[in-house]
Formats: C-alpha cells, sequence, structure tokens
C-alpha cells in the first residue's frame, strides 16, 4: 500500500489559543497564566467569543463560541475586542521567521495560526527534522510569546493528524505510516478524522463505517461509487496515504464573486433589507469590474432569525445577458427577494454573482443608449473609491440606520481592525 508513497518530512504547526497570545504580548500579560477572553463586541450580551486563553478556558469553562453572557464577573478575568490587523501581522511575522530556516515555496499558509512546512533535505542545514520542528517552535516561543503544538508525518495528511489527535494535547507528535493502525484506525466518531464533517459521518454510519479503521478496511468499489472521487480520497485517507503538495494553484478565472454578511439585529422590514443588498451589489460588481468580469446569474441566500419560523432560502435567477452593473444585480435581487422573502426577521444574507464571463463580450445595446454611460460611470466610481477610500462615495442609503458600508469598512474579517 505504501510502496509508491514518497516519505517527506512535513509538519503542521498551530498557534495555540493564537488570538489570546496576540493580545497578551500586546497588553504584557502571559497567556498560559491569565484568563483572557477575546470577544467580538464588548458592548452586546450575546457577542461571540472569538478566543480563550487556557486559564479561561481550565477555571471559567468559557471556550471559542461561548457568549460575553457566558462570562462571570471576577476581577481576574480580563477582555479584549480583537484587533485584527495586528493579529494579520503577527501571522506574517511568524512566517517571515519560519522563512528563516525554509525557502516561502516550502511553507504552506492553511490559516492564520496554522501552517505546514516541508523539511525535506533540510537536514545538513539544520540537523533532523524533529530538531528542527523544535527548534522552529522555541524559536516562536521566545520571540512573539505564543505557544504552539506541531505535528509531524511523511505527507500533509499525516503531519495534519498527527496535530489534532495527538499533539494538541502533548505539544509534540510525529506519526509514521506504521503508526496507522494503532492512532489512526481507533479514533471514533469518524468526525474528528480531518475531511469528514457530521454529515458525511452520518452517512457513513449509516452504511456501518463507525471508526477510521473500519473506513479503512470498506469496499473501495462501494465508498467510489456512493461519494464519487471523494469516497477514493476517503479510503486512502483512512490509510494516511495523501500525495497532495505544496505547489501554488495555478492562476484560474474566478468561478464567482459573492459577499455573505451577518446583521448585527434582526432586520424586520423589506426596505431594511433591501438597503443591505443595494450595499452588497455595488461591493460585488466593483470587484468583478476591477476583475475584468461579467455574471449571468445572481444568486441571493436569506438566513431568518431564530426567533422566526421559516427555515434559510438560497434562489438564484440567470439574465439574458450578463452584467456587471451595480443597478441590474440590484433589480434581480428585488425581484428574488420580492418572490421568496416569508416577512419574518432576517439576520444573515448572501449574495453571489456567477456564470462569469470576460467584459470584453459586453454587446452594445442598440435599444439602450445610457449603457455605454453606466458602465463609464461604475469605473469611474471605482478609481474614485481605490484612490480616496472605499467610504469616500457612498449611497445615500448607506448613512441610514439600516445601512452598513460605513461601519463595516472599519473591520477586518468581520471585526475592529
Amino acid at each position: 500500500m505504501y510502496n509508491q508513497c514518497p516519505e517527506r518530512a512535513i509538519f503542521c504547526i498551530d498557534m495555540k489559543c493564537f488570538y489570546a497570545s496576540c493580545i497578551a504580548l500586546l497588553e504584557g500579560l502571559d497567556v498560559l497564566r491569565e484568563p483572557i477572553a477575546i470577544v467580538g463586541n464588548l458592548n452586546q450580551a450575546g457577542s461571540i467569543v472569538l478566543a480563550a486563553s487556557p486559564p479561561m478556558k481550565e477555571h471559567f469553562h468559557i471556550q471559542t463560541g461561548s457568549r460575553r453572557y457566558d462570562i462571570p464577573n471576577h476581577p481576574s478575568i480580563k477582555l479584549f475586542e480583537p484587533k485584527m490587523s495586528f493579529f494579520l501581522q503577527m501571522s506574517i511575522e511568524i512566517t517571515k521567521l519560519i522563512m528563516q530556516f525554509v525557502p516561502r515555496e516550502a511553507i504552506y499558509v492553511y490559516s492564520v495560526d496554522e501552517s505546514f512546512v516541508d523539511l525535506t533535505g533540510t537536514e545538513k542545514l539544520w540537523g533532523s527534522p524533529e530538531e528542527t520542528a523544535l527548534t522552529i517552535q522555541r524559536a516562536i516561543y521566545n520571540q512573539f510569546a505564543i505557544p504552539s503544538s506541531i505535528g509531524m508525518g511523511p505527507n500533509m495528511l499525516m503531519a495534519k493528524l498527527a496535530l489534532d489527535i495527538e499533539a494538541k494535547s502533548t505539544g509534540f507528535a510525529r506519526w509514521t505510516y506504521q503508526d496507522v493502525p494503532k492512532k489512526l484506525w481507533p479514533v471514533t466518531p469518524l468526525s474528528k478524522m480531518w475531511g469528514i464533517g457530521r454529515r458525511m459521518e452520518h452517512v457513513l454510519n449509516k452504511k456501518g463505517i463507525f471508526s477510521v479503521g473500519d473506513l479503512a478496511h470498506a469496499e473501495l468499489h462501494m465508498l467510489e461509487q456512493e461519494f464519487g472521487i471523494i469516497g477514493n480520497q476517503l479510503f486512502y485517507h483512512a490509510w494516511g496515504i495523501d500525495l497532495s503538495t505544496f505547489e501554488e494553484p495555478s492562476i484560474k478565472e474566478p468561478m464567482s464573486f459573492g459577499k455573505g454578511q451577518m446583521l448585527m439585529r434582526d432586520y424586520h422590514t423589506e426596505e431594511e433589507v433591501l438597503i443591505v443588498l443595494l450595499e452588497m451589489c455595488e461591493d460585488i460588481a466593483k470587484r468583478a469590474r476591477m476583475a475584468g468580469y461579467i455574471g449571468a446569474t445572481v444568486s441571493l441566500g436569506i438566513s431568518y432569525s431564530r426567533t422566526a419560523m421559516e427555515k434559510s432560502l438560497y434562489r438564484s435567477k440567470t439574465m439574458l445577458e450578463p452584467t456587471n452593473e451595480t443597478m441590474k444585480m440590484y433589480n434581480v435581487c428585488k425581484e428574488l427577494f420580492a418572490i421568496h422573502f416569508a416577512q419574518q426577521p432576517v439576520r444573515q444574507l448572501s449574495l453571489r454573482l456567477s456564470n462569469l464571463q470576460p467584459d470584453g463580450s459586453i454587446q452594445l445595446d442598440l435599444f439602450d443608449e445610457h449603457k455605454e454611460q453606466r458602465q463609464m460611470l461604475g469605473y469611474t466610481m471605482d478609481a474614485i473609491r481605490e484612490r480616496f477610500g472605499a467610504t469616500s462615495l457612498l449611497r445615500a442609503v448607506s448613512f441610514t440606520e439600516s445601512g452598513t458600508a460605513f461601519q463595516r469598512e472599519q473591520l477586518v474579517g468581520g471585526h475592529l481592525k
């Protein structure tokens, strides 16, 4: 099974309580001793806890995903709002530190607080892969006071599994193919396996597959018949086999331009929701124009408040003529909204422009003499915003109580910069 599998020395490093560690560094605190929580908005009782330090988790049982109102009023607890620009800069600085040991192409940044590093061939420079990985781990802690966990393996999958299943409690773990039967196969429930979600787990359970070992010994043909190429991947992953590489994906045309937005309160009326949808259309149309694309299909997603009786919906409409004009997208949104809105309070919206083609394919319309003027107006507005900032030119509705564009410009990833 493993004869054709190239063995590399790859590790996956996860920064423990990354957000809390960054804030602790900024505030001169010890993340391993102080009960710290990062809350999306300290002024909102229902705001989500984005990160918690180990003492916060251990002594006060506050985890990522807890709410502001779950945090007890205790004098030792320290609460902070996120500083996303600082978090992103810290992630970049950590990557720069790792680049002192390996070239950039040997690093795959998986998320803001997690990266894969290929140490294959570095033995003559730094010693064994284990020694190098631990040296990097110590260097990150010494320079940034951020603790981390490392999982190592002969491929990206095994490194990630070693991290998630063993190293997050021990600090470091290295898995080989020989470890698969005793360390990977006993894993249950299946959702603990990287790449398997709750829904997939449920489907596999119905077929009598409850552990990774069951998956490894299932019939490959059956898995492929049921799940297609994903079934093939599931089977070989259960044996610890992964042939993925660090190579950057080839540059491809974008499949779509989309935007999702969680509203800070329930929006009850059609007028309120349409204001936000117009702002979202403005943003997506601008991105499409700057990338040089037009799209024919507009897709609208609506998630209602927890108090609503209706379920979420997702509807699409394909226009006869592709566009990257804000108001044309908006008119399609209004049409979809008018047909499908359930008159329930709305809490989340998503919008997508797809079925793309280069905007050079736009055809002149003899019956629409203002089409070219609208196109030029859109590009002119984009140029103004690029030069003077996104909020230098806004529609009047953005300054109403329901508008969100001005406030969101102050955020990074939905949180304070």
